[in-house]
């Protein structure tokens, strides 16, 4: 659980601090993930429940790679939606494609493991697109299920839609009948996301480390999220 006025009492130097830090990991992944060489069906063996990776915004599935690997070496098949490429569709139609892989690959009793916008796109998946009851459960790190105050400011329409006043968003948050078959992990602060990750009805984690996407790399988020995985169901 987490402390609500935590984020309050962190210094803006500590802030400006994390703040960097994040981009310098970001910057890093998005270079190793273009210059990666790792075909995504080298991860689909294994005899636990299915995992299906959905990265952020502008991410592609490589940048999610030090989760995928600690899934995959966990026993976990590891599916990557590769049609979402850098995932710029809107959360609907992105959300399409991840029920066609569901369904394309057989695959059942799947456990989405989505990164920010990915949260977004793998709640309404469950929501909107899952009759068959393919989708277990989430888990979700650092995603806007509320928005995020500074998605008013940006110019691109793939950002803007990550404001609180966004109607999809704010359609998506009186859904609450799911909410307990996910788990939100985020850290004491977010530089992207000031309103936090937490989710009422989930399971809400805060993980020790800061960051938007330096905390995809802790292994501290790795470890949480096998332990997550290997509930029961």
């Amino acid at each position: 659980m987490s402390d609500p006025g935590a984020a309050a009492r962190i210094s803006p130097l500590q802030k400006g601090v994390w703040w960097a830090q994040d981009y310098v990991y970001a910057a890093a992944w998005q270079v190793r993930g273009f210059l990666s060489r790792v075909q995504p069906a080298s991860f689909r063996n294994g005899t636990r429940p299915p995992v299906v990776i959905i990265p952020g915004v502008y991410e592609n599935w490589q940048f999610m790679m030090p989760l995928i690997q600690a899934i995959h070496d966990a026993g976990h098949p590891v599916h990557v939606v590769t049609v979402l490429q850098r995932n710029k569709l809107k959360v609907p139609d992105a959300a399409k494609l991840v029920a066609q892989h569901l369904e394309e690959a057989g695959l059942r009793d799947a456990i989405l493991v989505a990164h920010s916008k990915g949260g977004l796109i793998g709640k309404y998946t469950m929501l909107s697109l899952d009759p068959e009851h393919r989708i277990d459960r989430m888990i979700a790190v650092c995603s806007p299920f509320s928005g995020s105050r500074y998605a008013r400011y940006m110019l691109l329409p793939s950002l803007r839609i990550f404001s609180p006043r966004n109607a999809l968003t704010l359609q998506m948050s009186r859904e609450l009948a799911i909410n307990s078959r996910i788990t939100s992990l985020y850290g004491p602060f977010d530089p992207h996301i000031p309103e936090g990750s937490v989710l009422p009805g989930a399971t809400n984690i805060e993980l020790p480390v800061a960051g938007h996407f330096r905390i995809l790399g802790d292994p501290a988020t790795a470890r949480i999220i096998v332990e997550q995985l290997n509930l029961p169901a």
